[in-house]
């Protein structure tokens, strides 16, 4: 009989005090498999039917030494039984694998919350390493929480003796051992996830059987354990709409929504890419996608990267590329090129923290200005922003049907918290999109490149080969009458301000813009894109709850802008503009519509905290009548 089923019967089901909702936090070496617990926690969390918002965290370091606070991996899950919009302000318990992981993480934990320790690794070289004088577990300086030291390394070499693994190779299954612990701690179910282990190790069963027994015992430990302040908890089912859902994350989503639009367009895609953190993700998902009509090239470098795409267009397909913010500068050269030739492509910037290389695993939303005016001369294009997970399915259809129907670029925003973020997402019934129409030129009587539909201004796509339509564009002006090279001063004014145009025509097409929450007009709107929606939504709900008058809008359309926008933001007394950056969008609304609008930012490579949002609006509430 094995260590698990033995402890299995001591002890007879603990009583489960109920919670509406919990925050947890796996943390460890980036060594320590964190982001795979964290996974496989979030799995048997959404199989359960609750709500859920996820926060990897990764080390910005690559190969930090281990034990130290650099190298520290992260992953955090906010789920209940209600409605859940981010990972969660403050932990309510605290896995910590080390003393680094404890150093990094210990102030974001509410006070009173469970801190989880394997105290094996509270060794003197490992508080140095993480630059503790004291042992905090020994000398008081943990009082306001709740701590459980186990001696994780030790229950997890009992538990994988009978697999045949050495002590180094049994160790790494005590995330295992952790993940079984907190399964019993929240009453989730462990088949998913020794299903997933048999799968992911079907050609070395002793390792399979290995982490499944460290899960096993883990569990059982909880039900087990005589250990003072340890509780079992019940955390009810959300209420969702009836349909059928499934885990995604950012970067999934936005592959999954690009493979729509060559469905609704009936054309192929090709992308362009070149390996950059936190876009990659991207690469990975739709490399696997093949049989959908699409085509991966992972490029020697950025600018080969876009010019491929480019390349694709110009040959009748949807091409699209993605990089983070400095390989979004490097492209720019050749997304200039798009602009002036005037060919649909689709441009996916996960962001991340800058300038150069900044913090590279970090998050961030200040490409917003390099994404609207990031280039030489004058060149507009269109840019998108999406706001959550789920919400990059959508986003992906918008910018393709937006770059086939207006023949322009089209920028995407998203960002690494998005990308790699997870949450439930409701299948949608595909039958019900709208197509994306596509018209190739064929009519060869007075064709020139640049011939445009009068309504939107988009230029013809005349698909090369197609008989009588040879043509030659580049990045050299055109003349506006011939398609030919033109270096006329008069011609190059009217080229570029047509182009302009074109945009701002893209505002004709788009819905009015309405708030998420609250009304139109009234004392405070709170102004987000991108990310923020979460915690901004959050917030702004509390406060109404108390009878705040605020309002929260969120721009998807970022450029151009909705039409009513002007309108609906001057119908309110204060505008509060919360975005993690140095205020980007805020100069825009103040350049564009002449308002005070008034900015909360944050710099820090993390997303915003619900709390310091509803300060903010507390403190504009309470100072202005």
């Amino acid at each position: 009989m094995s260590t698990a089923a033995a402890l299995k019967v001591e002890r007879p089901k603990a009583e489960r005090r109920a919670l509406e909702s919990v925050v947890v936090r796996f943390a460890g070496d980036s060594g320590d498999g964190v982001q795979m617990t964290g996974g496989q926690f979030t799995e048997a969390v959404a199989i359960a039917g609750n709500d859920l918002a996820t926060f990897p965290d990764f080390p910005a370091e690559i190969r930090a030494p281990a034990g130290t606070t650099y190298g520290v991996s992260a992953f955090q899950i906010n789920f209940g039984g209600t409605k859940i919009f981010t990972a969660g302000d403050a932990p309510d318990v605290l896995v910590a694998l080390n003393p680094a992981a404890l150093k990094v993480n210990l102030g974001d934990l509410r006070s009173g919350g469970l801190v989880i320790t394997d105290s094996s690794s509270f060794n003197d070289r490992n508080l140095r390493k993480a630059g503790f004088t004291n042992n905090p577990l020994k000398d008081g300086s943990l009082t306001k929480y709740r701590i459980m030291e186990i001696d994780i390394s030790k229950l997890t070499l009992e538990a994988v003796k009978a697999s045949g693994l050495g002590q180094k190779e049994g160790l790494r299954c005590k995330n295992m051992w952790t993940l079984g612990l907190v399964y019993w701690l929240y009453d989730r179910d462990r088949q998913a996830t020794t299903d997933w282990l048999n799968q992911k190790f079907t050609e070395s069963p002793e390792l399979a059987r290995a982490n499944i027994d460290a899960m096993n015992a883990g569990h059982a430990y909880g039900e087990t354990a005589e250990i003072s302040g340890l509780e079992a908890f019940q955390v009810p089912a959300a209420t969702l709409a009836p349909g059928t859902y499934r885990n995604v994350t950012g970067g999934e989503a936005l592959s999954w929504g690009l493979v729509a639009a060559t469905q609704l367009s009936g054309l192929k895609m090709f992308f362009g890419s070149y390996p950059i953190t936190p876009a990659s993700s991207l690469l990975h998902s739709l490399a696997g996608l093949r049989p959908f009509g699409i085509t991966t090239f992972q490029a020697e470098d950025e600018i080969s990267a876009i010019c491929s795409a480019i390349g694709a267009s110009y040959a009748g397909n949807i091409g699209v590329t993605s990089s983070s913010g400095p390989g979004i500068a490097l492209k720019s050269e050749a997304l200039g090129l798009a602009i002036a030739v005037e060919l649909p492509l689709v441009v996916i910037n996960s962001q991340r923290a800058g300038p150069s290389t900044g913090m590279p695993t970090k998050t961030d939303q200040s490409d917003l200005y390099q994404a609207i005016w990031g280039r030489n001369a004058d060149s507009p294009l269109c840019v998108i922003a999406t706001r959550s997970a789920s919400d990059c399915f959508e986003v992906a259809i918008e910018a393709v049907r937006i770059a086939l129907r207006h023949m322009t670029p089209v920028i995407v925003l998203t960002d690494g918290y998005i990308a790699n973020a997870a949450e439930p997402w409701l299948i949608p019934d595909f039958g019900k999109y709208e197509k994306i129409p596509v018209t190739f030129h064929t009519q060869v009587e007075g064709f020139q490149p640049f011939l445009r539909d009068p309504e939107s201004l988009a230029r013809v796509w005349a698909i090369p080969g197609t008989p009588g339509l040879e043509h030659r564009i580049g990045g050299i002006e055109r003349d506006y009458d011939s398609g030919n090279i033109s270096y006329d001063g008069a011609n190059h004014h009217r080229m570029t301000m047509v182009r302009a145009d074109k945009i701002a025509k893209i505002a004709d097409t788009l819905p009015e813009q309405k708030p998420e929450v609250g009304k139109s007009g009234g004392r405070l709107a709170v102004v987000g894109w991108g990310s923020t929606y979460g915690p901004i939504e959050r917030a702004v709900l509390n406060v109404r709850e108390r009878g705040g008058d605020v309002s929260h809008i969120h721009i998807r359309h970022l450029w151009p802008l909705p039409k009513n926008l002007e309108s609906l933001l001057k119908s309110y007394e204060q505008v509060l503009v919360v975005e993690m950056n140095t205020g980007q969008l805020r100069t825009l609304l103040r350049a564009e519509y002449l308002i005070p609008a008034e900015g909360l930012n944050k710099i820090t490579g993390q997303p915003f905290k619900v709390a310091d949002i509803e300060a903010a609006i507390n403190a504009r509430l309470e100072s202005k009548p």
